[in-house]
């Protein structure tokens, strides 16, 4: 369905200081991280953050020294095997070259299998090694769980786990699997977080491409909690494709079909 420039615009503002301008590609490098940051300072106001790889950290934080911009990224992922004491390590080495939000990808398959302890115990080290330096943000891998019985229902406990361990966010997706992101899925993490006192934080990512998108998560994320709950503290997108849509909105020209995660 076709909307008017007007409503783009809107959504387009709402949603620009919401993303996570995100390169976790095999092929990212430092000239790759230089155009992120760069990309990431709008006409339109900065980004909610970036979120790229442990190894580029260090880099982003000196091309970003002066701005607001947080950068976040991403361990124990996309597999969500790794041992703690590697998850661990890699947390404190990032936090140290300047990350301020960790993205941990919770040993889904575990928990998948029934070794919720397991997935438990990963969050609860991840989030004492971050407390009082960093957002932590839980990836649940959402998509997977399509592949398991009750599926719905197992995101629905996912999500209560990762909240009850202290996870600032709870993340659908690494962007690494045949499915990312949905709004089935929004709509059970959001639930949650709405029975759970609505003070944990939604991320949606990968496979979110237009402004059109953006505005049908933030109208579940309304629904669930009302109109004035998702902000940037709360809410973010996890993309590197529908930045060029959103500034094409605000800018009143046409819309941008945006490769990219």
């Amino acid at each position: 369905m076709s909307v008017d420039a007007e409503t783009r615009k809107q959504a387009a503002n709402r949603a620009l200081h919401m993303v996570d301008l995100t390169d976790l590609s095999d092929a990212c490098d430092a000239a790759a991280i230089e155009t992120l940051c760069t990309r990431a300072q709008t006409p339109h106001g900065n980004v909610g953050a970036i979120c790229i790889w442990p190894g580029f950290v260090s880099q982003a934080a000196a091309l970003l020294d002066g701005t607001t911009i947080p950068i976040a990224t991403v361990v124990n992922f996309p597999g969500g095997g790794d041992t703690k004491d590697v998850v661990q390590a890699l947390t404190e080495q990032a936090l140290a070259d300047g990350a301020r939000e960790i993205d941990l990808v919770m040993p889904y398959r575990a928990f998948a299998a029934g070794r919720t302890e397991e997935a438990a115990s990963m969050i609860q080290t991840i989030r004492s090694t971050a407390s009082g330096s960093a957002l932590l943000k839980v990836i649940l891998e959402t998509g997977e769980f399509g592949k398991v019985q009750h599926g719905n229902e197992r995101i629905r406990e996912a999500s209560r786990l990762a909240i009850g361990e202290g996870a600032d966010f709870i993340k659908t997706s690494t962007g690494k699997v045949a499915v990312n992101a949905t709004l089935e899925a929004a709509r059970l993490m959001l639930g949650v977080i709405a029975e759970t006192g609505g003070t944990t934080g939604f991320k949606p990512a990968g496979g979110i491409k237009t402004t059109e998108d953006t505005a049908d998560y933030l109208s579940i994320a309304d629904t669930f909690l009302g109109p004035h709950w998702a902000n940037p503290s709360r809410f973010r997108f996890g993309a590197s494709g529908v930045l060029d849509d959103l500034l094409a909105a605000l800018d009143g020209t046409a819309a941008v079909k945006a490769d990219g995660y």
